[in-house]
């Protein structure tokens, strides 16, 4: 069997992971942020884009804050919206200490360049030159290439193949021919989609329409401490290891995330495959030296790379895998990639607990989780 770990590149999900994860949108539409409602929304979602474009206030504190301000998010009933900072003072409301909302208007500004410069390249037929957006903003296209990746994290020129990548996905989800789907999504020819999305995908463009018809997932049951488990596997590598209380719900749990693949149970050869993760499971420690499959975004990826340097026997938070992969406003998107993790233990998601010390959900039930971490402290304790 052929082995090896599949990666994913950056997709506009990533670049706004956090605005995704909690709105639920991931559609990519940029709203005017007119109407309280649309303001409210951003608010929520965190949404960077909304940067610049209003500022709500807090009646309860009397705080004027910037969408996306890390405070504790308000009641509803207690927000007022302005579209300067000026507004709100004559309101009666003061500057946030937190996230500065008009104590520093040129950091404002600033973001408000970036904001546009992103809606800009989400609305272009042709990808916009960097020149052509440093111009629009004024600066020099060294400087804002700068200024672009310190708000964004990525440059104007990755965010908009990332954009690309995301519309790509979109029409091939709503059905559309793979042909079609390239040039709706941008792109000049079908060899530039090919490769950089089979990647992106997980797979080649027609076979993500497909939704995996024509791949083999090899796949045994097995049962330890934890319960059932499932352990399976593509020519790449392990897709899957999972728990569940029955046979049944782990084949159900397959058959939804590979909808057209062909399922083969496994053979003698496949055998050997799940001892080493059975054993694996029973002690973590030994670590799996298996290629894995693994399909998710990039910021996906960041984070569960993140999560297998955490040692077993230790846990983090998830503001502390956040600040490890460079964005530490993103700690809602971190738990989103967890709970999409579907390689338990090999991507140890269990070392994530609350910033207090309590346990957080696990995909797998909570009670998995206490005595997956209970397992390795005392094996980490054990002379």
């Amino acid at each position: 069997m052929k082995w090896q770990t599949t990666s994913a590149r950056l997709t506009r999900d990533d670049i706004l992971a956090e605005k995704n994860h909690v709105s639920g949108s991931g559609s990519g539409v940029v709203t005017s942020y007119r109407t309280d409602d649309e303001r409210w929304n951003a608010l929520v979602a965190r949404d960077r884009n909304a940067l610049g474009r209003f500022l709500y206030g807090v009646i309860t504190t009397g705080v004027v804050c910037h969408p996306g301000c890390g405070s504790r998010q308000p009641n509803r009933e207690n927000v007022e919206f302005f579209d300067t900072f000026e507004a709100a003072r004559e309101a009666g409301f003061r500057a946030c200490k937190r996230c500065g909302a008009g104590e520093s208007s040129s950091e404002a500004r600033r973001q408000k360049l970036v904001a546009d410069a992103c809606r800009d390249i989400e609305t272009a037929t042709e990808t916009p030159k960097l020149a052509q957006l440093a111009a629009k903003a004024g600066l020099s296209p060294w400087y804002f290439q700068r200024l672009f990746k310190r708000h964004v994290g990525v440059t104007p020129k990755q965010y908009a193949a990332s954009h690309r990548a995301q519309r790509f996905r979109v029409e091939l989800e709503r059905g559309n021919s793979v042909t079609g789907a390239i040039y709706d999504a941008g792109f000049g020819s079908s060899s530039r989609a090919y490769d950089p999305h089979a990647q992106r995908l997980g797979m080649a463009p027609s076979g993500y329409q497909r939704g995996s018809r024509g791949e083999t997932v090899r796949y045994s049951f097995a049962q330890n401490y934890l319960g059932w488990v499932v352990v399976a596997s593509t020519e790449r590598g392990l897709c899957a290891i999972e728990f569940a209380d029955s046979p049944g719900e782990l084949k159900r749990l397959l058959r939804e995330r590979f909808p057209q693949a062909e399922l083969k149970p496994g053979d003698d050869a496949f055998s050997s495959v799940v001892k080493t993760v059975i054993a694996f499971l029973e002690e973590p420690e030994r670590g799996l030296n298996l290629p894995l499959d693994v399909r998710g975004t990039a910021f996906q990826q960041r984070v569960w790379t993140a999560l297998r340097d955490v040692l077993s026997g230790c846990t983090v938070s998830y503001t502390d895998i956040a600040a490890r992969i460079g964005q530490p406003g993103a700690v809602r998107a971190v738990a989103g990639a967890c709970a999409g993790n579907k390689l338990a233990v090999a991507i140890p998601c269990h070392r994530v607990i609350k910033q207090n010390g309590e346990l957080s959900g696990y995909r797998w039930g909570v009670e998995r989780k206490k005595l997956l971490l209970a397992r390795e402290r005392s094996d980490r304790t054990e002379p």
